[in-house]
């Protein structure tokens, strides 16, 4: 299979050259140039997540060989990495009603997912294209992507990876999780300004040319561990059909019955992955988009209106606190059935204006499959409690999104059908929230997320997750905070070019 961009003036490559460049030469974002080929879902093998995984990623990585592909996915799933044996345990809450789990690995986060195989994918694709330069990965953060690559890419020979992250917004988990990261390669800073901020100049400095051309001279090149890179998108297809096979196993669902995913999103690649895996035959009724606050996406699935000209709030859901989902665009050049000349409008008023408007057929094929609300802090707090009362389960803050959203739209007496809600974030990752909707917070006022970590332990009776339990040991490595505009001069400071 290849790849070409969205923007449409960039050439076609292979799965490793895409992999490695992350965002097209033209701005836009590489997806499959040949048409998907639905899998038969019924013979999907049923032994283990790796198995799995090797049959889903093979055709989308013509030119990575069996012992290739392999070799990545056991490095990356395996006990080290992941605390449960299924890599993506689904739990059952009720007959209609299923909870995935995508935070089991080293930074409880469902990022983990793919940031713990895109080093080997890109380790790989180094060889395959004869690279001899540094490769530095360039990421913005929301608070979970950050950590996951800092992991992922820790002291891999031939790679370096700085890190960005808005300065007040992130959870103080998530920042500490980030400034005491150890490693030989790495670097991160705080950027004064929300995450769009960050994220518009990372942008900016992927599509300059000039500096393209002075890194390459000093011996390095650029690549994203974003869900902007193919590479990180890819590997998130994979758990939802690991999700419909667990269904069948446990005997919620029979062999091509429909499923709802319901997928607290900011930067959409999550839920997109649930389209891709659509596209490939998975029997997917509904993809429900749950956003929070910050509801530019469920503003425009229900009006076809992109508009990020809006205050932006700092929520109790920091990763999805995102105005420009980027991996929306993937979305519109699919169901525009590929066209670019549509989309580099649709980008460029974006960028330009702050908005855009599809047309009416564009709108019908979004709303055929997505569906989409919000929640708001509130909603948020009370569906955390009302879980747990109900069920005895613990959400965090963005599961407890998209929760409120999948009630919103049974509300309305839709269709039944079971529902699997993606788990995006261990609860002890954002322990101020959950503490504040299942106790009396007065009981905890000036009480650090670190001390209130072992509180929900202890509360509770579940076990903490070691890594977490373990944060407040590590030093704090990295205190630098810049301004936006500053950003191109601390990369350029950091790997000592002139």
């Amino acid at each position: 299979m290849r790849y070409y961009s969205t923007r449409g003036e960039a050439e076609k490559m292979k799965a490793a050259q895409a992999i490695l460049k992350g965002l097209a030469p033209d701005g836009g974002l590489f997806v499959p140039a040949d048409r998907l080929k639905p899998y038969a879902t019924n013979n999907l093998p049923e032994g283990s997540y790796q198995d799995l995984a090797k049959t889903v990623l093979k055709p989308f990585l013509a030119d990575f060989s069996d012992a290739d592909l392999e070799s990545t996915i056991h490095n990356a799933y395996n006990i080290h990495t992941f605390d449960h044996q299924t890599v993506t345990p689904l739990i059952k809450l009720s007959d209609q009603l299923h909870i995935l789990e995508l935070w089991h690995g080293p930074t409880c986060a469902f990022k983990d997912i793919a940031l713990q195989i895109l080093p080997h994918f890109i380790n790989t694709a180094l060889a395959k294209n004869n690279k001899n330069n540094e490769v530095v990965i360039l990421t913005a953060t929301s608070g979970d992507t950050g950590k996951s690559a800092l992991e992922g890419f820790r002291d891999v020979p031939g790679i370096r990876i700085i890190v960005y992250f808005p300065e007040k917004g992130v959870s103080e988990i998530q920042k500490l999780q980030m400034i005491t990261q150890e490693g030989r390669n790495v670097g991160v800073c705080a950027v004064k300004g929300n995450f769009d901020d960050t994220q518009k100049r990372v942008k900016q400095i992927f599509n300059d040319q000039e500096l393209a051309a002075q890194l390459q001279e000093a011996g390095y090149s650029l690549s994203s561990a974003n869900s902007i890179n193919w590479g990180r998108l890819l590997p998130q297809i994979i758990y939802y059909f690991a999700a419909y096979q667990e269904l069948i196993r446990q005997n919620s669902l029979q062999p091509g019955q429909k499923v709802n995913f319901v997928v607290p999103t900011g930067n959409f690649g999550n839920i997109l992955a649930g389209y891709y895996a659509r596209q490939l035959g998975l029997p997917v009724n509904r993809l429900i988009c749950a956003a929070n606050r910050n509801n530019v996406l469920s503003d425009f699935i229900n009006s076809g209106i992109y508009d990020s000209r809006r205050q932006f709030y700092n929520s109790l859901s920091p990763s999805m606190d995102i105005l420009v989902s980027s991996n929306l665009e993937r979305l519109l050049f699919e169901i525009t059935g590929h066209d670019a000349k549509r989309i580099s409008v649709w980008m460029k008023q974006l960028t330009e204006a702050g908005q855009y408007q599809v047309d009416h057929a564009t709108l019908e094929k979004l709303t055929e499959l997505f569906w989409s609300d919000y929640a708001d802090d509130d909603e948020t707090l009370t569906t955390i409690a009302d879980t747990y009362q109900d069920f005895n389960y613990l959400l965090d803050p963005h599961t407890a999104v998209g929760k409120n959203v999948l009630d919103k739209y049974l509300g309305q007496g839709k269709e039944q059908c079971p529902s699997v809600i993606l788990s995006t974030a261990s609860p002890f990752k954002f322990p101020s929230s959950t503490i504040r909707a299942l106790f009396n917070s007065e009981r905890f006022n000036g009480v650090t997320e670190l001390e209130m970590i072992k509180i929900m332990g202890r509360e509770t009776g579940i076990p903490v997750p070691h890594n977490l339990a373990t944060l407040d040991q590590m030093p704090i490595r990295h205190q630098k905070v810049i301004k936006p505009k500053e950003m191109y001069s601390h990369l350029l400071q950091t790997l000592a070019v002139k």
